[in-house]
């Protein structure tokens, strides 16, 4: 909990006119309405795969709408929506108290819109069975493993999207989301055993090969969600040593707005010593920086490695930018 909100009642009028004073200036933001742009793209993605590949093959991957299915078979009483309610009305309340506000009412309205969008997109193109059935004799057989392989593949393109502006799908992203603040685990990791757990209940209602089928799914989301979220933050860390050192650390600042460290070495073999530029770039910058190098012929000794995340002094190119005009004025 916030230090400032310790010992103060939550309900109490004070907090109350706060939390609204916050929430009416976060809605006058441009981040919020960004966000809000990529929160309602990513479920709408998500909301495709549900659709076309998901709810058509009638498979039971390790989500809570799987979960939810389970239970109502085992407790008649219960409807699938009256479950599939409760146990997400559980994981928001978990959300706000364990991982913070922001990430639990992102993950209010993801959950709130996903199911209007899957309603949507019924109506303009129909599924009553697999895109992938195939008719022989007149006869349907279906291909549960193509519809499996294309709806984690778009889940996991949503998922990452989502966790990449601290947003879910809800759900199973909620119990990964905790697993990797609380344990350190990697969000791909945190989902394929969470979802795993979900699957295995399925061997209460389904036969072996569609739980092992459940289980696959789950486990190539985790791998599949990895990739993603590796390429979305990954960088090249780029080693430059040439005799036109400052050529190449004023292109970097100036054009690049990317920040320069400048180690002394000393040659192996001529014992003579020289000026190394270590540069944190995108793919993007990388590409640039050598079509410049050969542009100018500039004789660079250049070797790239790749990174998986930036922390600390890693800053968007325009205040990078602007803090290099203010220096030069």
């Amino acid at each position: 909990m916030d230090e400032k909100m310790k010992g103060r009642n939550i309900f109490s009028a004070e907090n109350v006119k706060s939390q609204v004073g916050q929430i009416g200036h976060l809605l006058t933001t441009k981040k919020f309405w960004v966000e809000l742009v990529i929160m309602t793209a990513g479920m709408f993605v998500a909301a495709v795969g549900v659709h076309f590949f998901l709810i058509p093959s009638k498979l039971i991957v390790g989500s809570i709408t799987g979960l939810s299915l389970v239970i109502s078979q085992l407790i008649p009483f219960f409807s699938v929506g009256t479950v599939i309610f409760s146990i997400n009305a559980v994981l928001l309340v978990m959300s706000f108290l364990l991982i913070g506000n922001e990430f639990g009412a992102k993950t209010v309205y993801t959950a709130l819109i996903l199911g209007p969008l899957v309603d949507f997109l019924a109506l303009i193109k129909p599924m009553e069975n697999s895109m992938f059935t195939e008719y022989i004799a007149g006869q349907a057989l279906a291909n549960p493993w193509f519809d499996l392989l294309c709806f984690v593949v778009i889940l996991s393109a949503s998922q990452s999207i989502l966790f990449s502006i601290n947003a879910s799908t809800g759900g199973l992203d909620i119990l990964a989301k905790i697993l990797n603040k609380y344990t350190g685990m990697n969000l791909g990791t945190a989902v394929t055993i969470s979802g795993g757990a979900i699957c295995c209940t399925a061997f209460a209602i389904n036969p072996v090969n569609l739980v092992i089928i459940g289980l696959i799914g789950t486990w190539l989301n985790g791998l599949i969600l990895n990739r993603f979220m590796l390429d979305m933050h990954s960088r090249a860390r780029v080693l430059i040593i040439s005799k036109e050192y400052e050529r190449i650390r004023e292109y970097a600042v100036k054009t690049l707005a990317r920040g320069v460290t400048m180690h002394e070495v000393v040659g192996g073999y001529s014992h003579e010593k020289k000026v190394q530029l270590e540069i944190i770039m995108t793919g993007d910058d990388l590409s640039k920086m050598m079509e410049w190098l050969g542009d100018n012929k500039i004789d660079a000794f250049c070797t790239t490695d790749n990174i998986r995340e930036v922390r600390g002094l890693w800053v968007k190119k325009k205040k990078l930018t602007k803090i290099s005009h203010n220096k030069e004025e």
